[in-house]
């Protein structure tokens, strides 16, 4: 018999014998939302010594796990600037292998940010209590996820051709500080990444806030992982429900063109509250998620990512007035856009807000046959700051609806206009 058909045979088994596990995780996951929401932590505010002891717990469980540690105990550090001034942060890296020789240098990465948002304090009635917010599900929960998820992984790493990355990001309360400086400050392959998976708030999972997978993927693509997803040993399916991306930490990821995977339970209201404790969180449905991401994960690490060409062309481009159906940004229109995404993830340069720069981008595009964005360019300018800024938000746009003449898909021309408005600052 060859070698190949033999390992071919041999993987087969295994798989066949993982098959019959038990995914039994429930009580780890419940140990580590409990202590990393105690009160020894006090809401792990980035940088915090509660982050930092959360950093070291989760070091030690991904080093247990047998990932190979791409951190030191102190992690992948990095410092932000505030108006309070500097506080410094760490992310925490550990990889597991791929068995293949040709994807092993490939990665996957699953993501999720440690910290929440601490503790401060307030007045009660003429005295000074410290308020807690605990983040046991946001986000604790995707921190246990992950590693557990990172333990199965190393423990069935036969199963992943390529290799997988599982990072605690720091600081992601500061505006997903941790993902920003891992893509573009510290790991040097970032274009070897092909896919992102990040976990946050996965501590419902019931009717109410079902467990959910927001993507990147086109949806026909998205729907075949999910898919081949479904012919392994899986117990409960996410929803993928039709809406603008909960703001995470993807978000780094997917402004560099990386398929982004955002598996969460949404928002409660508990949520950035004293009230987020660890006995509201469901344990038995975050046990079936965590199987769900692990299983969809052998999928991802399996997948060609080949880059299909942009639907562009040389087709005539239309404009709004001539179409029978209209481009829709998930169900709404250019309205919806600039509301739930242009402002929601514009940032106003600091240099021009120091200047006092401030007026109104007309950015056109167009909208391609299957929804992607091209020819984006600055139709009215006020400053090369302003003007690029505008660009660069409206590049990173999800898929849009196509526009539609009789039925059928073509491309559209939109122009709109990105505005940026200072505060109005009160003279006494």
């Amino acid at each position: 018999m060859k070698l190949r058909t033999v390992l071919s045979l041999i993987i087969f088994c295994a798989a066949g014998s993982l098959a019959a596990q038990n995914f039994n995780v429930a009580p780890q996951l419940r140990k580590h939302v409990e202590y990393l929401a105690s009160d020894a932590l006090l809401g792990r505010g980035a940088g915090t010594e509660g982050e930092r002891l959360a950093a070291s717990y989760i070091y030690d469980r991904l080093e247990n796990a047998g990932l190979e540690m791409l951190t030191g105990r102190d992690g992948q550090d990095f410092t932000i600037k505030l108006d309070s001034g500097e506080i410094c942060s760490a992310n925490i890296l550990g990889i597991v292998d791929g068995y293949d020789p040709k994807l092993r240098d490939e990665f996957i990465v699953v993501g999720a940010h440690l910290d929440a948002p601490g503790a401060s304090e307030m007045k009660v009635n003429g005295s000074t209590v410290l308020r807690v917010c605990p983040g046991a599900d946001g986000n604790a929960t995707g921190v246990a996820a992950l590693m557990e998820i990172s333990k199965m992984v190393a423990q069935n790493a036969f199963l992943f051709p390529r290799s997988v990355i599982f990072i605690a990001f720091g600081a992601g309360e500061q505006g997903n500080a941790g993902a920003w400086y891992f893509v573009n400050r510290a790991f040097t392959r970032i274009g070897e990444v092909k896919a992102m998976v990040n976990l946050d708030q996965l501590g419902r999972g019931d009717g109410k806030n079902p467990f959910s997978l927001y993507s990147s993927f086109p949806g026909k693509e998205l729907l075949r992982l999910m898919d081949r997803t479904a012919e392994l040993p899986v117990v409960t399916p996410p929803k993928t429900p039709d809406g603008i991306f909960p703001q995470s930490d993807y978000l780094p990821f997917y402004e560099q063109g990386i398929p982004v995977f955002h598996f969460t339970t949404g928002l409660t209201r508990e949520y950035h509250t004293p009230a987020d404790i660890p006995s509201l969180v469901q344990y038995s449905n975050l046990e079936r998620s965590c199987n769900y991401i692990y299983h969809f994960l052998q999928v991802l690490s399996r997948e060609d990512f080949s880059a299909e060409e942009p639907a562009t062309g040389h087709d005539p481009v239309y404009s709004p007035s001539d179409l029978d159906e209209l481009p829709r940004f998930f169900r709404g229109d250019e309205r919806k856009f600039l509301k739930e995404w242009v402002y929601k993830y514009l940032k106003y340069p600091a240099s021009a807000i120091s200047d006092g720069v401030s007026g109104k981008v007309m950015v056109g595009f167009v909208i391609e046959k299957d929804g992607s964005l091209s020819g984006i360019e600055v139709e009215r300018g006020v400053d090369l700051r302003l003007d690029e800024e505008a660009i660069r938000v409206i590049s990173v746009s999800p898929k849009w609806s196509p526009g539609k003449i009789k039925g059928s898909p073509v491309r559209t021309r939109l122009v709109l206009p990105v505005e940026f408005r200072l505060k109005a600052t009160r003279k006494d």
